[in-house]
Order: C-alpha cells, then structure tokens, then sequence
C-alpha cells in the first residue's frame, strides 16, 4: 500500500505550473488576478523610488540656488513661470502672485500676503497629489491580497474535499494535490501583500518628508516676500 502511494505521489506534477494547470477554474483566476496584482505593485514601487529620488534632488539642487543670494526676480526670470521641478512650481506659484499683486504705480494691492500664500498652498496641494498618486493602490493590494488568496485557498480545499468524497479514497496521493492547489493561492496573496505593505508604508513617509520640506520652503518664501511687503 505504501509502495502504491508512494508510486502515485510520484506521478504528481508538484511545480507552480502543475499546480495552477491542475487548478479549478475559479482557483486559477484568483492566481492570475494576484499575479497581476504583485506586478501592478512593484512598478508602482519602483516608479515612487525613482520619483521621489529626482525629486529629492530637484528639491536640494533649487534650496541651493534659492539660498545663494540671487535677486528673486532674477531667479523667477531664470526658472519661468512653468517651470519642470516641483519647488520652482512653487516658487513661481508665489512670484507669480506677488507680481500681479502690483499695481501699475508700483504699489501693491491689499491682500497680497494671504494671495501668495494660498498660490503656494494650491501648489504644494497638485505636488502632494502627483507625489501620493499610485499609493491608494498599495494600500489596497496590502489589504485585500491575503483575503482573495484565502478565498481561492477556501475554494481549492472544498473541491478537493468533493474529490475526496467522489474517490472514496483518502489516500496521500489523492488529498496532497488538492491542498497544494489550494495553498498556492494563500502564499501568492501574502507574497503580493506583504511587499505592498511595507513599500507602502516607506513610500508614504518619504512622501509626506518631501511635502513637508515644500511646506518648510514656502513658509520661509512668504516670510522674506512678508518684509518686502512691510518695507
């Protein structure tokens, strides 16, 4: 009996793809679906690291020229008013305002303070916008991965139990295909969520740093434009 078993454990097919052939219809869905899910995810990943690797640079690059002395004016001449980096967009949001903020005698229309710091605020909203765009994504593959792969897992152990029932056989050979089916989902769901989870988390706190040093930016911007404006 043993030698028998053993036989048919034997002619089993136990790679990925044996299992995933050998897989119901509704088992091999939920496979494809995390598949697809674990690679949606890691170029999200890896496009945030590139992102916000250029615009960490961008950042200290222009804080570099900003703090160098150069008329501000002559600095906004420099970037443009569309500018491609995301402080200049800032920094031209804030020029741009303080420049239509004058009159044609030169003088300066009441309010102008809380108008630039509103065209900033606006700017530094599109910015964190751009930055946290994809992570919703993240979150959701993290939260739900495991459970679709638990659903096939829950799938692929009742139909093995039906086959079971229908065989009258509970010998290894007969149970072991079944259950392996059905595990291949459980550990595809943790294997798409747990690097979304961690990634996500990463990714938002380093979203957040660059956010803040934009807020830090603009806070520092509207006070020298504030003694200019009180001069």
């Amino acid at each position: 009996m043993e030698a028998e078993t053993l036989a048919l454990a034997q002619g089993v097919d136990f790679s990925l793809w044996g299992l995933f052939a050998r897989a119901t219809l509704v088992v091999k869905l939920v496979i494809l679906m995390l598949t697809m899910a674990s690679f949606w995810a890691w170029g999200i990943i890896f496009q945030k690291l590139i992102t916000y690797r250029a615009a960490r640079r961008e950042a200290g690059a222009f804080d570099t020229v900003f703090w160098s002395g150069e008329p501000l004016d002559t600095l906004f001449e420099q970037t443009g008013a569309q500018p491609t980096g995301s402080s200049q967009r800032i920094f031209a949001a804030g020029m741009t305002e303080w420049r239509r903020s004058h009159r044609d005698d030169g003088g300066l229309i009441a309010g102008a303070q809380a108008r630039i710091d509103r065209s900033m605020d606006v700017a530094i909203a599109k910015e964190s916008e751009g930055l946290q765009s994809g992570l919703t994504v993240l979150a959701t593959v993290g939260s739900t991965a495991p459970f679709v792969g638990l659903f096939g897992t829950v799938w692929g152990i009742m139909n093995a139990f039906i086959e079971i029932a229908e065989q009258q056989n509970t010998n290894l050979a007969v149970v072991a295909p079944g259950i392996a089916e059905a595990l291949l989902a459980t550990g595809l769901g943790l294997l798409a969520a747990i690097p979304a989870v961690i990634f996500y988390n990463k990714l938002s706190t380093d979203s957040d740093r660059i956010v803040a040093g934009y807020e830090a930016f603009a806070d520092e911007f509207a006070t020298i434009l504030s003694r200019q404006l009180d001069a």
